[in-house]
């Protein structure tokens, strides 16, 4: 799904709230290899809730990223999520794309809660075997509308940083091209692809061998860090690695257990709502149930989120390994520390496993 975007390779360049991820794949014998792979830091209230608050500052980091990794190629594939970002599937009588292309507009209408100058619209057809009560042929459509002061801001700084915006993507988008990458996606079975960043919770239910759901969950990793700061006066640093497990010496052991336990309730309860709210739309399409979960995300590995809510939903969670069918090549990073980076990688290998030219 690109908003806008030649078979060439692009750098994937993920824009987070807490760090920019880097990541740059070559293909080699119809296998991708890891060429480059960089992390670096936003600073502080750069970038909050997914918005550009800190421009120069955003792109000096881009600039200093690109840089250290010595990165040559310019064009670059972004991606945004959040209320700035709407996605449904619509059911729709069929029609060519191009009819399709006429119609899109009078359909976002009834979907789309901003003014529709304010939005760049793309669509995608899923499906074209589809009959509707009455059983007159239809197809499904998935569409995106975003926000197009959001989508400036995010280009503006990859433009300053000296670089080539050639597709903007959709934070679960990405990580489903990332599954598609190095998993076996079975069309018979449903799969739930979430992500958890440090904002949003990125949802995206896979069946049919395509997304059949998605939601941006209004929380992430910052509610964990916040309620540690205000709970145990801990730094981001202290907190960011309290939620991963770490010993701190300002933090006695089990002191931080229960806060965190308490926000993975708050946090599996919304997701299940999510599951919930996909279950009963469901019903009437005779789906069957999702069969696992797959983490993602530089918030994936937060102590006991990954049980509890194996335990809430009664299935499987497995970790995501974004690396798993690609090829080392990035000598910085041994394999030992790319699996212990890899959760936070996901939205970038995506967005590089993409092509210029990619609708």
């Amino acid at each position: 799904m690109g908003l806008f975007s030649k078979a060439k390779p692009v750098v994937g360049l993920d824009i987070g709230s807490h760090a920019v991820k880097l990541v740059e794949l070559s293909l080699h014998n119809d296998k991708f290899r890891l060429d480059s792979f960089g992390v670096a830091p936003m600073p502080l209230h750069a970038v909050v809730d997914g918005a550009i608050m800190e421009h120069a500052q955003v792109v000096d980091t881009i600039v200093q990223l690109f840089k250290e990794k010595k990165i040559k190629n310019k064009n670059v594939a972004i991606s945004m999520s959040g209320p700035a970002v709407v996605v449904k599937v619509l059911h729709v009588p069929l029609m060519t794309e191009d009819e399709l292309e006429d119609q899109i507009s009078v359909e976002a209408e009834q979907y789309v809660p901003f003014d529709l100058d304010e939005v760049i619209l793309d669509f995608h057809i899923l499906r074209t075997d589809e009959l509707d009560a009455e059983g007159e042929p239809q197809m499904a459509v998935l569409l995106v509308a975003a926000k197009r002061d959001v989508i400036d801001a995010r280009t503006a700084v990859v433009k300053d940083a000296g670089l080539i915006p050639v597709i903007m993507d959709v934070d679960v988008f990405a990580v489903e091209n990332m599954y598609a990458t190095n998993y076996s996606v079975e069309p018979d079975e449903i799969t739930a692809l979430v992500n958890v960043g440090s904002s949003y919770i990125n949802i995206n239910v896979l069946a049919d061998g395509g997304s059949a759901f998605t939601r941006d969950v209004l929380i992430g990793g910052n509610r964990y860090i916040e309620a540690l700061k205000q709970e145990l006066n801990l730094s981001d640093e202290d907190a960011e690695a309290t939620i991963k497990g770490s010993a701190v010496d300002a933090v006695p052991p089990g002191t931080a257990d229960m806060i965190l336990e308490s926000v993975n309730v708050e946090v599996t309860t919304e997701m299940t709502r999510s599951f919930d709210f996909f279950r009963s739309a469901m019903v009437a399409e005779e789906m069957e149930d999702i069969k696992k979960v797959v983490l993602s995300g530089g918030g994936a590995q937060i102590v006991g989120l990954a049980q509890m809510l194996s335990n809430q939903l009664g299935i499987e969670v497995e970790f995501a390994n974004p690396f798993r069918q690609i090829d080392l090549a990035d000598k910085a990073y041994s394999p030992e520390l790319l699996a212990e980076l890899a959760p936070m990688a996901a939205i970038g290998v995506g967005l590089a496993a993409r092509m210029m030219g990619d609708r």
